[in-house]
């Protein structure tokens, strides 16, 4: 990531016919990029008229954008045009579009074609020699798009650092917020932990609690049982004791019926052979 990255070509300079196009070199273009593109060509339409002006001023006004870096990594064209247009591609308003051109995915083993010789010169331009051209550089338009980087005004200088400066300014404010966002997303899984930790206390505490209850509920079993069975062995007891509580009285009434015989035996009077 460039603070402030490098521009190739010309910026808010009318050509023939009227239109304003505007070429912008970049070593890198990450995805979260795409709105700074479509915002800088919103702001370079707008930039056309002022407060209280027709909109009939407005001209067509072109963004081309030259990426040192892939941003379209699912399409293998390096040229790329946006419009406005609908879902059945009819143009809304014809007044210009995008252009993103990836030099990463552009490679020419000879320039053969203007475009090639475009893209070529926006690929190699800051190691050219202008008092050594290659070949392909010896043409009218070549030289004049040579003489032209090396004539920017301070003005011109002075408004790309503006806008260098406005695009880092953008990009820390997104990478801040990305980082916040971030941030707040550690925070609701640490959170979301630790209610997971509370929670699984909770519930060991709970477990603890049953468990307790459970042998509170066996000790009382335990000695309810022991009270039965000592219970059952009292009542036992009483009735062995009964039992021979019993047998000594039916033994006691035997001996007393046995002593009522025999005492009656010995008081009956004697028959008359007896002396």
């Amino acid at each position: 990531m460039q603070s402030r990255p490098e521009r190739l070509g010309v910026s808010r300079r009318r050509h023939a016919r009227g239109k304003v196009p505007k070429l912008s070199g970049r070593g890198a273009c990450p995805v979260r990029h795409r709105a700074r593109i479509v915002y800088g060509w919103a702001n370079l339409y707008r930039s056309q008229i002022k407060e209280g002006e027709s909109y009939r001023k407005l001209r067509p006004t072109y963004a081309i954008w030259l990426l040192g870096q892939t941003l379209l990594a699912d399409e293998p064209e390096y040229a790329h045009e946006f419009r406005l247009r609908d879902q059945h591609g009819r143009v809304f308003l014809d007044h210009g579009g995008i252009w993103l051109l990836e030099l990463s995915k552009f490679a020419a083993d000879a320039v053969q074609t203007e475009e090639q010789r475009w893209l070529t010169f926006f690929n190699e331009a800051e190691r050219l020699d202008e008092d050594a051209l290659p070949v392909w550089m010896q043409t009218h338009e070549m030289r004049r798009a040579m003489s032209t980087l090396k004539a920017f005004s301070e003005q011109e200088h002075a408004y790309h650092a503006y806008q260098a400066r406005q695009d880092y300014l953008r990009e820390q404010q997104s990478i801040q917020l990305e980082f916040e966002d971030l941030r707040a997303e550690v925070e609701q899984a640490r959170a979301a932990v630790e209610r997971e930790r509370a929670a699984a206390v909770q519930a060991r505490a709970t477990a603890e609690d049953e468990r307790a209850a459970k042998e509170q509920e066996r000790a009382a079993k335990e000695q309810a049982q022991a009270a039965a069975e000592q219970a059952h062995a009292s009542t036992k007891q009483a009735r062995a004791a009964a039992e021979q509580e019993r047998a000594a009285k039916e033994e006691a009434l035997a001996e007393n019926e046995r002593l009522k015989r025999l005492l009656a035996d010995q008081s009956a009077p004697s028959g008359p052979g007896t002396r």
